[in-house]
């Protein structure tokens, strides 16, 4: 429903990123360029130029710009990354740090083409990197965009996952969400409803933050608390959609990106009378099981389509392990799916 707030705005999805950021109460944005989530440090030195209260850092590489995150954060400034393939490659040392003392980390990640490229393209092939990357245990919230409007308002709800269960947060979309533009209706509205403060606090007794540990028992001790934290929180933060999937039997798993390709054919085939219906996680990570148990289990055909070689389809099939469920897996890495090909590929 339109408000008074609503706007229409013409823009990419990289710049909708920065929208995000900006009404969640970010105030600092460490970045590199790197295609294709340059835009995202242009856009908000952009920003910072306009409001004296905004701050940037363009640090030398990607390792500079996670470790700056983290020393903000621990400062209690809201504050932020974005990069993409061999920037988030090397944001993984911070990335793991933010795992396992609880930080607040909050990136945005443009996924492309691996092993490296220049040009804009499209990919997913990000989603292993991002959940299970480093030398952690994948504690890593991990949201997945479908539309410029909604890589707004993941951003926006990636600094409160954040900020209140002190998990580091990735924002994942894809060289296409990131470059393109679109009339969009935004109601733009601060969210900030988890405040930021000092992790390092001052005062007379220091806080003592451990990033080492003399011995196996002692780290396993801590990573034990930090498992089982995450094994309370992850059904509150695990979210997913289910597009007409109520009495579907074809039902097609996806994604981003792909999963918006999936809504059309979906519109297109419910109108030729064929049942089927769409399935997709907001949050790889933690995935929200029991939505996707309650979606497959009247199927008859499930089709799982991806832009990378099964990294999407690993984490589908572990929570369905035990399941009677035959997946038809249909890969593309680095390549993007139309409604009309994904239609061909099930009729």
């Amino acid at each position: 429903m339109k408000t008074n707030k609503s706007k229409k705005l013409f823009i990419s999805g990289n710049e909708a990123a920065v929208l995000g950021a900006l009404d969640a109460g970010a105030r600092l944005m460490f970045g590199y360029p790197i295609t294709p989530a340059s835009e995202i440090l242009g856009t908000w030195i952009k920003e910072a130029q306009k409001n004296k209260g905004l701050q940037f850092l363009q640090t030398e590489d990607e390792i500079a710009a996670g470790f700056g995150v983290l020393g903000a954060v621990l400062g209690g400034v809201k504050a932020f990354t974005a990069s993409a393939g061999p920037g988030h490659i090397l944001m993984q040392d911070s990335l793991s740090m933010a795992e396992n003392m609880r930080l607040p980390f909050v990136g945005v990640m443009m996924q492309r083409g691996g092993p490296s490229t220049g040009t804009v393209n499209f990919s997913q092939q990000e989603v292993s990197l991002a959940a299970f990357g480093g030398n952690g245990d994948g504690l890593r919230i991990v949201y997945s965009a479908s539309s410029i409007e909604e890589m707004y308002e993941l951003v926006k709800k990636g600094f409160d996952s954040a900020w209140r269960w002190k998990f580091p947060t990735l924002i994942l979309g894809d060289g296409y969400l990131g470059k393109m533009k679109a009339d969009i209706l935004l109601n733009r509205k601060k969210s900030a409803t988890i405040k930021s403060s000092p992790i390092l606090k001052e005062g007379i007794i220091s806080t003592n933050l451990r990033n080492c540990y003399s011995s196996e028992r002692s780290l396993g001790e801590a990573l034990r608390a930090n498992i089982a934290d995450w094994n309370k929180t992850k059904v509150k933060i695990a979210e997913s959609e289910t597009f007409m999937a109520a009495g579907a039997e074809i039902l097609i798993l996806a994604h981003g990106l792909v999963a918006a390709a999936a809504k059309e054919a979906v519109l297109e085939l419910r109108q030729k009378n064929m049942k089927i219906g769409l399935w997709r996680p907001i949050t790889l990570n933690p995935l929200d099981t029991q939505s996707l148990k309650r979606a497959v289990a009247g199927a008859r055909r499930v089709y799982l389509f991806e832009s990378s070689l099964n990294q999407f389809a690993r984490i589908i099939k572990y929570e369905l392990f035990g399941a009677e469920i035959d997946i038809k897996e249909i890969t593309k890495p680095a390549e993007g799916f139309t409604p009309e090909e994904i239609i061909g590929l099930i009729k």
